[in-house]
């Protein structure tokens, strides 16, 4: 997955569980910038009475770094506050929810959004703002796709924001992918093998995530508030990552049986480049990377150089990466990508290079305008407006990172190599099953309803 219950500590506080970070220039707005940080992951729709909510002792946070060296320069920081209307009910809603602000929706939420810039206290853009019920279904939420509309909230600057349930835009095929590697169009060549099947299976089908997205002009963003025009700029490129804070100290109050935090906020998720923390760095390394800053990120470098899937790939696949099975140099495309951003003339037209600061950012040019015929392999399908050219949410991450990891970014900085034929192939066989994407902000799609959804079928 890109970032669900990646590590072990992490899995059990769902609610500061940030699964995906999305960045890119607006395709229906190309003079602004969207991010998108998803929390919560793997919610199922029917999740009430006590249904998926953020969390009011957590702080959200999507940064943004322009000066080359991982530390935030511009940070957003969202704080929610939760009101019980009806003190006397267990019911979640205690009728029809036609708008956020119906009575009868019984636990409403409101967020306060603050803009920071380095060394400088945050600045309330605007509090108050409603976040809409999660899909309980056609009964209790009749026309949720209003509450799209209805919780898109305009703040100052030229900016706007929401944060609510939405469906997961992220597709993976995790059944098959989590026992022992297995990719269902390829799994006839697996070294523990079963015939090949067409499709894989989304294993996100049908599950919801909590977003947060705001969209700013792009000069929000840059050094200096840059118009950034010209690709070939460092001025051009920043770096984004997302995370969720506690406070150090938890206290459970007997009075009320609530949980309280005390003391200072200190890291507990961060997210960039998706997959890393997933399936880069070792699971013993896991919790701490999650506390630790993207300006650190050289001491997991050796996970980058040396990835332990490339290594896992010939013996899973027996005779079918042999080019990358002799491979023994550290992987300078790996770092580029994930580590760096890519320099200039390595991608013809192209770069996002942020110096030699390694970090786990995901870096976007802010000069490259959104592509016409948008391909889900990003840069690897010649669209230089997707991945690793930040991140849009039709991008097939799956594939284009196995692509890359079996080898079919090596020759772009070592022309001495040549791919395996599968590398360029590779799939899980998976895209986005659940509902429609938005062509306008905030793009990922209406979440699926509790009643409308059909549990998964067990099998053995």
């Amino acid at each position: 997955m890109s970032s669900h219950r990646e590590a072990p500590e992490i899995s059990k506080d769902p609610v500061a569980d940030n699964s995906d970070v999305y960045a890119f220039v607006s395709p229906d707005a190309p003079s602004t910038v969207t991010l998108i940080a998803n929390f919560i992951p793997m919610q199922n729709p029917m999740g009430g009475p006590n249904f998926f909510e953020f969390g009011d002792d957590v702080l959200y946070e999507i940064h943004v770094c322009n000066r080359g060296d991982g530390v935030p320069d511009v940070s957003y920081q969202f704080r929610f506050t939760t009101k019980i209307r009806n003190r006397s009910t267990f019911l979640y809603n205690t009728g029809p929810i036609t708008h956020i602000a119906d009575s009868t929706f019984n636990r409403p939420q409101t967020y306060t959004v603050s803009r920071k810039e380095r060394g400088a206290n945050p600045v309330v853009l605007r509090s108050g703002l409603t976040v809409p019920p999660v899909n309980v279904g056609i009964r209790s939420t009749p026309d949720y796709a209003h509450f799209t509309h209805e919780a898109t909230h305009s703040l100052r600057g030229g900016r706007k924001v929401f944060a609510g349930q939405r469906a997961d835009a992220f597709f993976a095929d995790l059944g098959s992918i989590f026992d022992l590697g297995a990719l269902r169009p390829f799994q006839n060549l697996h070294l523990i093998p079963s015939a090949a099947a067409t499709m894989g299976v989304n294993g996100l089908q049908g599950l919801n995530v909590h977003s947060i997205a705001i969209q700013v002009p792009k000069t929000d963003l840059t050094r200096g508030g840059a118009n950034p025009s010209n690709p070939t700029s460092s001025l051009s490129v920043i770096g984004v990552y997302a995370s969720a804070s506690r406070q150090k100290t938890t206290v459970i109050n007997r009075a009320t049986g609530k949980r309280e935090g005390h003391g200072p906020f200190t890291q507990v998720s961060r997210l960039g480049n998706p997959l890393f923390n997933e399936v880069i760095v070792p699971m013993s390394r896991k919790d701490y990377w999650n506390t630790t800053a993207p300006s650190n990120d050289a001491q997991f470098a050796q996970y980058v150089t040396k990835p332990e899937l490339a290594g896992l790939l010939p013996v899973l696949y027996p005779d079918v990466f042999p080019h990358l099975k002799a491979y023994t140099k550290p992987r300078a495309d790996l770092a580029a990508i994930l580590l760096t951003g890519i320099p200039s003339g390595v991608v013809s037209g192209f770069q996002n290079y942020t110096g030699s600061t390694q970090a786990d950012l995901l870096r976007l040019n802010l000069a490259i305008p959104p592509a016409a015929s948008p391909s889900p392999y990003g840069i690897l399908g010649k669209d230089l407006a997707g991945f690793p050219n930040g991140r849009r949410v039709t991008d097939d991450i799956v594939a284009i990172e196995l692509r890359a990891v079996a080898g079919a970014t090596i020759a772009l900085v070592d022309p001495s190599y040549t791919a395996d034929g599968a590398a360029a192939v590779l799939v899980d066989g998976t895209s986005n099953t659940n509902s429609p994407l938005l062509k306008h902000f905030p793009y990922l799609g209406t979440p699926a309803g509790g009643y409308q959804s059909l549990p998964g079928t067990p099998a053995t």
